[in-house]
This record gives C-alpha cells, sequence and structure tokens, in this order.
C-alpha cells in the first residue's frame, strides 16, 4: 500500500516531512517542482536507509513528529527552490498572531474521496498552543507544537502531513503538518504542526543546515 503526504526542500539532498510520513515504509518517492502532483521536474525514489526519523518520535503521544529524507543533489531552478528555515537564536517568536500558509495535495474537502492532483495552498493564523490544548488535551500538545485556527472549515487535510506551514511576513518555514481533528478537516478545529524552531540543531546535526 502506498500513501501521499507532503514535505519541504530545505536543501540540495534534504527534505523535511512528518514522522507519522516515513515511520515504517520500505521506500518513499519525492516530487520536486510540481504544481500538479505527479507532474514533477524531478524525481526520486529512495529507500528507509535514506531516511532520518528523530529519535524521539512517539506515535501514540504525537510528539517528534519530524523527520529528513536524504535524496541525490538536485541543482535549483526556476521551479526547484528551497524554502528558508528560521536562524537559530536563543530565544524564538511564538508566532502566535502572525499569518501563515500552508500548502499541499490534501484532501480539500471532508467528502473528497482522494487527494487532489492540483497544489492548493491555505491562509492561516497561528494561536496560541492552549487553543490546540482545549480541544485535543494537553497530552499530545507540547512547546514543540504549533497550533493554527481553522475557522471557516479552512485548513490541512489528509494527505497534507509533513508539508510546509511558511510565515507570510518573512518566508521562512515555522511548522509542518502535524495532526488535525478526527471528527473532520472542515469542522473549525484547530490543526497542529510540528515547530521547526524546537527541531534547528537536530536539523543542523543531521544535515549540516542551518539559516
Amino acid at each position: 500500500s502506498s500513501a501521499w503526504c507532503g514535505g519541504s526542500l530545505i536543501g540540495n539532498s534534504w527534505v523535511l516531512t512528518a514522522a507519522h510520513c516515513t515511520d515504517g515504509v520500505k521506500s518513499i518517492t519525492v516530487y520536486l517542482g510540481a504544481t500538479v502532483r505527479t507532474s514533477a521536474e524531478i524525481q526520486f525514489t529512495v529507500s528507509k536507509s535514506d531516511i532520518i526519523i528523530h529519535e524521539e518520535w512517539d506515535a501514540e503521544k504525537l510528539k517528534n513528529d519530524i523527520s529528513l529524507i536524504r535524496i541525490p543533489s538536485v541543482s535549483y531552478s526556476s521551479r526547484v527552490q528551497p524554502v528558508k528555515l528560521p536562524s537559530i537564536s536563543n530565544s524564538y517568536s511564538t508566532y502566535v498572531g502572525e499569518t501563515a500558509v500552508a500548502s499541499g495535495w490534501g484532501r480539500i474537502s471532508d467528502s473528497a474521496s482522494g487527494v487532489t492532483n492540483d497544489l492548493r495552498y491555505a491562509v492561516v493564523p497561528v494561536v496560541a498552543n492552549s487553543v490546540c490544548s482545549n480541544t485535543y488535551g494537553s497530552s499530545v500538545v507540547y512547546p514543540s507544537t504549533l497550533c493554527i485556527s481553522t475557522a471557516g472549515g479552512i485548513s490541512t487535510c489528509n494527505g497534507d502531513s509533513g508539508g510546509p506551514l511558511v510565515a507570510s511576513s518573512s518566508n521562512v518555514q515555522i511548522g509542518l503538518t502535524s495532526y488535525g481533528a478526527r471528527a473532520g478537516c472542515a469542522k473549525g478545529y484547530p490543526a497542529a504542526f510540528t515547530r521547526v524552531t524546537s527541531y534547528l540543531d537536530w536539523i543542523k546535526s543531521n544535515t549540516g543546515i542551518s539559516a
């Protein structure tokens, strides 16, 4: 069986995605430079030996939902560009109140039978983690979680997992899609992302990449 997830190119040889997208897989096909889902400029299939899952990933507690995929080195072009990461710092913004853009090929409604063929995006506000805690409980919301409002049913959905959340003001990736409400994507419940600033040291130690 196979599943679809999102990811982001953070360097010539590295894709950032969610741990729940790569946990247990034997291989992964990476598409780069596409707006139509399977019509990519570049395509690679790599084995599980090229996947680095966070050592403390916990599928039950939805903790440390982050992984890296090593790919053959790519040359950047007009359609293949890396996303910027936040700079490593002693302290970081919570991004609460900021607007961000989530993107992916996930389902476009709760009634959709599968993922979409065309890349979509949603402009969403970052809210305090307490909003996610009030919905999902504090046992699955951590300082390394980033929470967005999906008021009006504008949200990420199945198939968007691992895809980027990029701050509108700075164009840096601040989150990656982790989980949402089982009740449905368009119900207005908040959605949870892995907070990238919590893992900048981990990313750097595994890839050498830092802003």
